[in-house]
């Protein structure tokens, strides 16, 4: 799997911020971030976000393949609209709809509990 952002272009955004788990539909195809949430902690230096381009099916999600723990500063690079929200607590959910350029709150939302 490659990234969308080269070594050399990355900018310095949530630098320190530890890592997340984002899809390759985000980091490798270069898909906007349309849905994050922030849950707690599942591994060493996991900030607890996660990303998604909001286009993942079930299917897709089903296979780890698709979805890697990143450095959060990646993510950041790879769509810069995240940078603002980075502070929210666990429990944390944000959509953006389509089209759209700010994200917002996603309500109620709660990952699913398998």
């Amino acid at each position: 799997m490659s990234t969308i952002i080269r070594p050399d272009a990355l900018q310095p955004l949530a630098v320190g911020c530890g890592r997340c788990l984002a899809t390759d539909k985000v980091v490798a195809d270069g898909l906007p971030v349309r849905f994050m949430y922030r849950e707690a902690p599942m591994f060493a230096d996991d900030s607890g976000w996660r990303f998604l381009s909001g286009t993942e099916s079930d299917e897709y999600m089903e296979n780890p393949r698709h979805q890697r723990a990143h450095e959060l500063s990646l993510v950041a690079n790879c769509d810069p609209s995240i940078v603002p929200y980075l502070d929210a607590p666990v429990g944390a959910a944000f959509q953006r709809p389509k089209g759209a350029a700010a994200f917002e709150d996603a309500g109620d939302w709660a990952p699913d509990e398998d």
